[in-house]
């Protein structure tokens, strides 16, 4: 048993600072990359901040679920970016068996947040389009609860290859730490299973779900000419749609080569994996932290009028976007 361990973690110890599938020239180009991907998302996920500090009328209740991706976009941002570029430069991971253990499992919990989030989002806009009867009885500790479940849910995942159910490791390119699918005994293929179930099939189950009765009332409700006895701000609840049904589209585009190079590697053969796809998959489920604020902003007339208005250091005041019709909760200013 004692010498078990002992060669468990010379190996583990092996692949920290072992030689890369990349040549310099290649972790340099995806250094460059990170460093210019890195600088527009915390610039731009900072100024959707300062737009939510700024701006009273975008604090409701819709929109805090939204400040809470742009923290989730931070938090990548801010340490998955520079830790991941400092190790293409050096050619290999230079932070070593515990910094690894952090990066991957920071990165990993700030993307199930995310999805978490968002799963929200895809809630929110059912019970308040087809659900008004439910939607307007819920409060801000309502919202404030299903966001705290998707950060806790992030928690829990991320932590539990930390404690022993599968593991981080650095993947074939030596630069970046991630889920260790180079080793895909029974712990990685049950925790990859299950990850992909909890936290992708079943998220997007919802998505789809909620979407599909959100654009079926939708059309019911054109069709019967009574937009405008509804007790909702259509105008406004279809920017937010919107905007929303963009940033489900792209999570999908951005976290499927992940999950797909997780599956390969648990039914397949884990060194025939390419080291192209192996960089090319966590780069683009990062991606979303730099889209995301540009989707805010196109896909949603509020956000560009307030940039717009950051922009020209106009004053809050002459920027306001007054309501006609009486608001759901999703809508109204979080003031309790």
């Amino acid at each position: 048993m004692g010498m078990d361990s002992e060669v468990n973690t010379s190996t583990a110890v092996a692949e920290y600072g072992g030689k890369s599938a990349f040549t310099q020239l290649e972790h340099n180009i995806v250094a460059g990359y990170l460093i210019t991907a890195g600088v527009i998302s915390l610039s731009s996920n900072i100024v959707v901040l300062l737009m939510f500090v700024k701006f009273k009328e975008l604090r409701t209740a819709t929109n805090s679920i939204i400040i809470n991706l742009a923290f989730t976009d931070i938090g990548v941002a801010g340490i998955g970016y520079p830790m991941s570029a400092a190790s293409d430069i050096h050619g290999s991971w230079k932070f070593g068996y515990t910094g690894c253990q952090i990066y991957a499992a920071l990165n990993i919990f700030f993307g199930m947040a995310s999805i978490g989030l968002l799963t929200v989002v895809a809630i929110d806009r059912y019970l308040t389009i087809c659900r008004p009867d439910i939607g307007q009885k819920m409060t801000v500790r309502s919202y404030n609860l299903l966001i705290a479940a998707a950060w806790l849910n992030a928690v829990f995942w991320s932590s539990m290859p930390v404690v022993g159910w599968a593991g981080y490791a650095p993947d074939p390119t030596g630069a970046t730490c991630t889920i260790n699918w180079r080793h895909n005994d029974a712990s990685f293929i049950s925790y990859t299973m299950t990850v992909i179930a909890v936290n992708f099939v079943l998220p997007l189950s919802i998505m789809f779900y909620c979407y599909y009765h959100v654009s079926v009332t939708v059309k019911r409700t054109r069709a019967s000419n009574c937009l405008d006895s509804v007790n909702v701000d259509w105008s406004d609840q279809m920017d937010v749609t919107k905007m929303s049904v963009v940033m489900i589209l792209m999570f999908l585009v951005a976290w499927s080569p992940y999950s797909l190079v997780c599956l390969w590697a648990s039914f397949g053969d884990p060194g025939s994996i390419p080291a192209s796809m192996a960089i090319i998959a966590p780069l683009f489920a990062k991606s979303s932290t730099f889209y995301n604020p540009c989707i805010y902003v196109v896909a949603n007339r509020k956000f560009r009028r307030a940039i717009i208005g950051m922009i020209r250091c106009q004053t809050r005041q002459r920027i306001t976007i007054n309501t006609q019709v009486p608001m759901t909760m999703s809508q109204q200013p979080l003031t309790q």
